[in-house]
């Protein structure tokens, strides 16, 4: 079984990013357009039943034991939140409107997509070094925010840019996560942002990375897009970990992360509205 986990163009029945017509002016730098309606994923982690990689065997005492996988719960939730053109068989999600025009993005929108999942990447970060319980997430080979730093003075130096601030996209996300974590009894919810932020980059975000890259970079590569590591190796040990540390779980610390997966979908859907002419700068 395959599966995509995408930070969604649209869920409008959980508040998620929808795209809608830009009504702001924008150099168009190349001839070559996104097309937002069509059912694009933004970021797309392709396996699920590697979740359980995940297979580890679940000992009698486990508090885990009658519980399946959290990342199988997770992709069902998931699914869901996709649109019926994404996943005719399981999404429920109403279609975004259609704009009138498909947008161009130019390099400043892809500078400020990048300025802000660099904020994002700093908290969550910062959550993981600061927390015992999480250090099995600590220098992972997961990290971004020196590669995300390199990239955006590389943008700004190679095309003449300005910097620009963190969008509200970015800090209101980096906000919410600064403040969901006061204690252990929230990292079960913190665990379904970390999941869908990071995995979503390391997967199908790729996809989006080289497409950016042939429309605005002259065919540069990103250091964002580039791991030390064979990915394929990288993605189970980290899956593996999650699950481990989800054996210590009760049913509602589960349904805690479960329910947090509409939020993470809306969180990085409003930072990839940078690309799709649905969020400001």
């Amino acid at each position: 079984m395959r599966f995509s986990i995408a930070l969604l163009l649209a869920v409008s029945s959980t508040n998620a990013f929808v795209p809608s017509p830009v009504n702001r002016p924008h150099s168009r730098q190349c001839s070559r357009s996104i097309d937002s309606h069509r059912p694009t994923f933004l970021f797309m982690s392709t396996e699920i039943a590697e979740t359980s990689t995940a297979s580890l065997t679940e000992e009698p005492s486990s508090p885990a034991a009658d519980f399946p996988p959290i990342l199988e719960e997770l992709r069902d939730v998931a699914m869901k939140l996709h649109t019926r053109e994404q996943s005719p068989k399981e999404g429920k999600a109403a279609a975004p409107a259609k704009p009138a025009e498909p947008y161009v993005p130019t390099r400043m929108d892809y500078l400020q997509f990048l300025v802000d999942s660099h904020a994002v990447y700093v908290v969550l970060e910062e959550i993981v070094n600061g927390n015992e319980k999480l250090a099995v997430f600590q220098n992972s080979g997961m990290e971004r925010t020196a590669e995300l730093e390199k990239d955006i003075m590389w943008m700004c130096n190679e095309y003449g840019l300005e910097r620009p601030e963190v969008g509200m996209a970015g800090k209101n996300y980096a906000e919410e996560l600064t403040a969901m974590v006061k204690g252990d009894e929230d990292i079960s919810e913190f665990m379904c942002h970390f999941y869908n932020y990071y995995f979503a980059h390391l997967a199908g975000g790729r996809m989006i990375g080289k497409q950016m890259s042939k429309l605005l970079l002259d065919g540069e590569t990103l250091e964002f897009y580039k791991w030390g590591e064979n990915v394929n190796e990288l993605k189970p040990r980290v899956k593996a970990q999650i699950e481990e540390l989800a054996k210590q779980w009760s049913r509602e610390e589960r349904d805690q992360c479960i329910n947090a997966t509409a939020g993470a979908f809306k969180g990085g859907g409003a930072i990839n509205g940078y690309l799709y002419g649905g969020s400001p700068h």
